[in-house]
């Protein structure tokens, strides 16, 4: 099957991740195995002095986020051709502690074709290159939280 005709999914959303349908998105009758990491809403945060968080607020700049979200899926793609489904998920609002924030997942025929290095590779380059912005919410105050990737021209 050709890359342009396997499963890719993904959306910003303020709506809740529903795996299952996810799943249903992402799967051929070939898929043997699903990869998938969710990321979710600490309630203590040990990232420097550690401390609670009651919520976090995420935001985006939705149509290059989503663009940058097709180019990680086709990146992933590239790497690793065996993989069948990708589907990459960012939920924005306001996020309470034990909630997922972000999905990705990787579809394959078989689990040792390297869909779990996909995932992965997934989350590290959401993080790297998609426009979403994270404020942390608590007791002591509120703070933007910024990652120390520097995209390189083009990316």
């Amino acid at each position: 099957m050709q890359p342009s005709n396997l499963p890719t999914f993904y959306s910003i959303t303020e709506s809740e991740i529903d795996l299952n349908d996810l799943l249903a998105k992402i799967t051929l009758t070939s898929t043997g195995a699903a990869a998938i990491f969710t990321g979710m809403v600490r309630g203590v945060t040990t990232r420097g002095d550690a401390h609670e968080t009651e919520y976090l607020e995420y935001e985006s700049y939705i149509p290059m986020a989503e663009a940058k979200m097709k180019q990680v899926a086709d990146e992933i793609r590239e790497k690793w051709p065996v993989v069948e489904g990708v589907a990459i998920v960012q939920r924005i609002g306001k996020l309470y502690p034990k909630t997922p924030t972000v999905l990705i997942a990787c579809t394959a025929a078989h689990r040792d074709t390297g869909v779990f290095d996909a995932a992965r590779y997934g989350i590290d380059r959401l993080k790297e290159i998609v426009p979403v912005w994270k404020k942390e919410v608590g007791p002591s105050g509120e703070e933007w939280v910024e990652g120390d990737y520097i995209p390189k021209p083009g990316e």
